[in-house]
């Protein structure tokens, strides 16, 4: 699948809850068909995952999905999804995860033929395949116990796949604390895209086996890392804010080999994923403030699809426990959203959204419905990810750079200093590919990376 167009003729049909392309469940549940739904996610409280905690842990999430399921119940919600994002080591122990996620989707599968709540699950297990370093990509036990929870649980009805990968992190984690937007664009034009095409390939060929839908992926160990980075002050808003929209050719690999969403809800680069692809979008703000701050709490949700909570630990709280307020939270937000879609609100609720973040800082401004179009036009003017990186980088400090000339970002002079130093570091990208590999592998620490591992 080759992406030259943007999937919207027009940015007024650039909305939340529906796009050119919604995903159809086995339950009949349509994600982007033109209402937003609640995606909910939870996690063990404070304990130590092993084999003798197993049992303990099982029960927790019985708990757990039970009180989500219930509250989803009692506040009408029409539809609902729950995420499973395995611990390391309910990955590496693939046997453990399978098992918590036969008991959440068995009690989703029940409640829907007892009351009638439609509910879907995305199995996100971790990209174990860092835990070797440096990192082997392309086999070895990690990647093994990948395939077995991806596989099981596929087959134990799992409805959606999804991953944050992590190929070219080990490269790109060093560079973000030095903003060091060279090998960021090794790491993201380089590295990932072809880890991307090895990895997406075979997780689109286990979910077609199985019965399952390959969703998505997510850059959090990217642009996530950035972003806090960023809001801890020990790199540039910008910055970051370049490397958010930098992640979009990487992530745009995972559906040219498939993926057909709805995209991961921390991936913000889903903003874009759907301009481009047409595709339906989890994003996450304001209620995944229970799992880390941003400056994006609103202007995420004005293109989302499905509305999350990021992750939340089993902890009480003093009106229940925090998995169930954050499921109540998720279905308030998306039900005044979806009234005012039913009232021909959409567009207005989405440039309030919009508004009430965008002009705030540089990492929400890039997520303006418009700009994300630009950049994504940008995107689709070349097949070749490298080349879609460097130009992305450039065409985002231009907007930023034109935002702050316009009065419309408000930026102190030190990250207004970082576009032109980011600018003098693109310049000195050639425009080869393979000249820029060559450079960089003789730059780059070769103890960190195989380059073998991703067919450099």
């Amino acid at each position: 699948m080759n992406y030259t167009e943007l999937a919207y003729g027009s940015l007024d049909d650039f909305l939340y809850g529906k796009c050119p392309k919604p995903v159809k469940c086995k339950n009949g549940m349509i994600i982007g068909g033109g209402e937003i739904y609640p995606e909910v996610n939870f996690t063990l409280p404070p304990m130590k995952a092993t084999q003798e905690t197993l049992h303990e842990a099982k029960s927790i999430y019985k708990e757990m999905i039970d009180g989500v399921l219930k509250k989803a119940y009692e506040l009408h919600a029409s539809g609902l999804v729950v995420e499973f994002e395995t611990l390391p080591q309910y990955t590496e122990n693939p046997e453990w995860g399978i098992e918590i996620h036969k008991i959440l989707r068995e009690a989703m599968w029940n409640f829907e033929a007892k009351n009638g709540l439609k509910s879907v699950i995305r199995m996100t297990p971790n990209d174990m395949r860092e835990m070797s370093r440096p990192p082997i990509m392309r086999g070895g036990k990690y990647w093994d116990a990948m395939v077995k929870i991806f596989s099981q649980t596929a087959k134990d009805g799992a409805d959606l796949l999804a991953i944050e990968s992590t190929g070219g992190k080990e490269v790109n984690d060093e560079a973000l604390m030095n903003a060091d937007l060279r090998t960021c664009i090794f790491a993201l034009g380089c590295l990932a895209p072809r880890d991307m095409k090895w990895l997406w390939t075979n997780l689109v060929k286990i979910a077609d086996e199985n019965g399952s839908i390959p969703a998505g992926d997510s850059a959090c160990g990217f642009a996530n890392t950035a972003m806090v980075l960023a809001e801890q002050g020990f790199i540039p808003k910008v910055f970051a804010s370049v490397i958010r929209a930098m992640s979009v050719a990487r992530a745009l690999v995972a559906v040219e080999c498939g993926a057909r969403g709805p995209g991961k809800d921390c991936a913000y680069e889903n903003v874009y994923l759907k301009a481009i692809t047409g595709t339906p979008a989890s994003l996450e703000g304001k209620t995944a403030a229970c799992a880390h701050f941003s400056p994006i709490g609103n202007i995420s949700a004005a293109v989302a699809d499905l509305w999350s909570n990021e992750s939340v630990q089993h902890v009480k709280l003093l009106s229940g426990f925090a998995p169930v307020v954050s499921t109540e939270q998720l279905i308030y937000d998306c039900r005044l959203m979806n009234i005012a879609a039913n009232k021909g609100h959409a567009k207005t609720m989405r440039d309030w959204l919009v508004e009430s973040d965008c002009y705030l800082d540089p990492q929400a401004y890039i997520l303006r419905p418009d700009v994300a179009f630009e950049i994504s036009g940008e995107v689709v003017k070349t097949q070749s990810p490298f080349l879609r990186t460097v130009n992305v980088a450039r065409i985002t400090l231009d907007i930023l750079q034109r935002a702050a000339d316009k009065k419309e970002l408000t930026l102190p002079e030190r990250e207004i200093k970082w576009i032109d130093n980011m600018k003098e570091q693109l310049d000195e990208i050639p425009e080869d590919e393979q000249q820029f590999i060559d450079e960089m592998k003789a730059e780059v620490d070769g103890g960190k990376y195989l380059p073998f591992e991703y067919g450099i």
